[in-house]
């Protein structure tokens, strides 16, 4: 199949405006020829550093600007984020990233620890990947080298409305830091929030920015969003799982080699909703009690529905 980056607006609308099962049918078919349709995925999220973020995401529990009841952690050490990956080893993790609340990455004695942490964390064959602001390509190189394998940069949200959720920063911080990892050959994913008060042209035009970067997001995570009490967003309505399933659906389509995954929010959908999102086109979860400051399923929900579904874990 060939892989296009040069996907027209237009043309994403047409894809993502059509009835959704045709939708799910022709994104399982292309997900069934680029990817094992009976794999998944399984990552664990690791934060190294919780709260006392100096950003105003308007979604986000970790701002030092609301008032959410999560309390600041200190930066985890170096032992402790190995104990952590190998908690998730023994659940059948895979990969796990390990999460820092920052605006940008600094290179200090916390950014040497992350090092440190990589090379204790891939002795243990796991994959690791990280997410930690914005970046440049010299300190990405370093990241390579000790052995992280992707660097996790989302969009959030369409260009247009993005300055309804985020003011501290703008959508070409975002770009930049996403053009940095393409330039330094380092595997990055990238995907967006659902539920942010956006409108449909909003999600086309993610989707459309999504997949037409010089190269496509090596993951996609799609989270739907998990209202905050103490946020700007906490009154915001829950998504409708069939909103989710047209997210993974039109992806899939547009990008077919990307490891799709549904994360943030899990616990709100149904396992018959999660099952429909599996045969859209997600191929990845995050496994664990939390992802960052949300609940998720527990591990033995999860391996339940797996199980039922007869999905088997990704062993790279």
């Amino acid at each position: 199949m060939c892989i296009r980056n040069n996907w027209t607006k237009t043309e994403v609308e047409e894809i993502y405006n059509r009835p959704l099962l045709d939708l799910v049918r022709e994104a399982s078919q292309i997900h069934a020829e680029n990817h094992n349709p009976n794999e998944i995925k399984v990552s664990t999220l690791i934060s190294v550093k919780t709260g006392a973020c100096v950003e105003d995401c308007a979604y986000c529990a970790q701002s030092s600007r609301y008032k959410t009841g999560v309390e600041p952690h200190r930066f985890m050490s170096v032992q402790d984020a190995v104990d952590c990956a190998k908690r998730a080893k023994e659940n059948g993790a895979t990969r796990v990233c390990l999460s820092a609340s920052w605006r940008k990455v600094n290179e200090d004695q916390y950014f040497n620890d992350l090092i440190e942490m990589a090379k204790e964390i891939r002795k243990m064959d796991l994959q690791v990947c990280c997410t930690l602001g914005m970046i440049d390509k010299e300190k990405v190189a370093k990241l390579k080298d000790a052995g992280f394998t992707a660097y996790n940069h989302n969009l959030d949200t369409s260009e247009n409305f993005y300055p309804e959720i985020i003011s501290t920063r703008n959508y070409k911080d975002r770009l930049d830091t996403i053009n940095e990892l393409i330039d330094a050959e380092m595997p990055f994913c990238s995907g967006g929030i659902i539920g942010l008060g956006e409108t449909d042209n909003d999600r086309i035009d993610l989707l459309h920015t999504l997949s037409t970067q010089k190269v496509h997001p090596y993951s996609t995570p799609f989270n739907a969003l998990v209202p905050i009490p103490g946020t700007p967003l906490e009154n915001n309505k829950v998504v409708s799982v069939f909103e989710m399933v047209r997210m993974i659906a039109v992806a899939r389509i547009l990008m077919p080699k990307t490891i799709i995954c549904l994360a943030a929010g899990r616990m709100m959908i149904s396992d018959e909703g999660q099952a429909m999102c599996y045969l859209a086109g997600a191929n990845s979860v995050f496994i664990g009690e939390k992802l960052l400051t949300t609940p998720s399923p527990d591990v033995n929900s999860d391996m339940t529905l797996f199980n039922t579904l007869g999905l088997k874990m990704m062993q790279n």
